[in-house]
């Protein structure tokens, strides 16, 4: 009995290592397809005993390495690409707004200059009227002070505008200064045709001076 079992014993022991060796194998390839493990290059020493050349780790672990490097490299060509691309639409929009501003700046310049042109030239009219005022009233004066009949000599050989303007500040001074206004006895002096005129201009225009 007992060199009987011995036996079958060992054959039960030989059969679940030869079920190990299979699981193991089998497990083997399964990692090795799943890149869990490199099962060529573990076993590499075994293909060199049966005469085939197994896979080095060296040269997968380079493989690996050169292939991870130019994958990352890669990566950051298409990085640099993409912000080139970036700082290139950037300054495009700079360039653009650059033009804009410039464009808002010359009409600003023109439109400054327009003003200061006008200023100028509104300046030049005020001055040109106290000028004008100035000179008025100094003739108004003058001709109030002198004889009428030599005043109404001068303001005849005097265009219309201008001898209207001497007879309206003369009755402005008359009334500032609180005296009577020579203007109606002036008119009385001047020849009816002229003195008519003057009279329906002076009504018919609005006072060009004050």
């Amino acid at each position: 009995m007992a060199s009987f079992g011995k036996p079958r014993i060992l054959g039960k022991i030989i059969v679940l290592l030869l079920l190990i060796l299979v699981l193991a194998g089998g497990g083997f390839v399964w990692f090795d397809y799943l890149n869990v493990i490199d099962a060529k290059t573990l076993l590499s020493p075994l293909y060199r005993f049966i005469g085939r050349e197994g896979r080095s780790s060296g040269t997968r672990v380079d493989e690996e390495l050169l292939s991870l490097d130019a994958e990352r490299l890669a990566i950051r060509l298409e990085a640099l690409e993409l912000r080139g691309l970036e700082l290139e639409k950037q300054e495009q929009d700079i360039q653009s707004r650059r033009g804009e501003i410039e464009q808002m700046a010359q009409a600003l310049e023109e439109r400054q200059k327009g003003l200061d042109e006008r200023e100028t030239s509104f300046n030049a009219l005020m001055q040109a009227a106290e000028t004008k005022s100035s000179n008025v009233e100094q003739v108004a004066r003058y001709l109030t002070g002198m004889p009428p009949q030599q005043a109404v000599g001068i303001i005849t050989e005097m265009e219309d505008q201008d001898a209207i303007d001497v007879f309206r500040k003369a009755e402005e001074l008359a009334q500032a200064e609180g005296t009577a206004s020579i203007v109606s006895y002036w008119m009385s002096l001047l020849p009816a045709e002229r003195a008519a005129g003057l009279q329906r201009k002076m009504v018919g225009r609005p006072a060009t001076l004050n």
